[in-house]
């Protein structure tokens, strides 16, 4: 399996809001008794760092709330990781990530969950940008003078 991938589900399942998450994935998800759990869902704090100028040297920024939980479902580990305390969505990651490294089922999940939750993140970017573009202020000096 391709980093890459395995990267680009995670980052759009943790992205995804918990309740539409859990519509799209609870058809699919395995009875409870499948899953195995290495880790239910926990609540810490990360330190977020930040760089001056994005090229500066490192400094601490502050705290973020984050979730985790870990799962096993047919031999296969799954970690869920999202930003907040709600753990249901850290779990419903980690089961998504354990079914989507299936080779047997991969491409039908991807293109069941993934690729709508693709879409979705587009179509929610290209608002949060229009909606960007809407407010811009366009400033122009007059000279004054001879």
């Amino acid at each position: 399996m391709e980093t890459s991938t395995r990267q680009d589900w995670l980052s759009l399942l943790a992205h995804t809001p918990p309740p539409r998450l859990r519509r799209l994935l609870s058809p699919q998800l395995p009875p409870a008794a499948q899953v195995e759990w290495l880790r239910r869902a926990e609540t810490g704090l990360i330190m977020l760092q930040g760089r001056a100028g994005s090229s500066g040297a490192r400094f601490n920024l502050g705290e973020a709330s984050v979730s985790r939980a870990s799962c096993r479902i047919d031999g296969r580990l799954g970690h869920g990781w999202a930003l907040g305390s709600n753990g249901e969505h850290a779990e419903l990651i980690a089961q998504a990530d354990a079914l989507l490294q299936d080779p047997a089922q991969q491409a039908q999940l991807l293109a069941q969950w993934i690729a709508p939750l693709r879409a979705e993140r587009a179509a929610r970017r290209e608002l949060a940008a229009r909606e960007a573009a809407a407010s811009k202020v366009e400033f122009f000096t007059l000279v004054r003078g001879e």
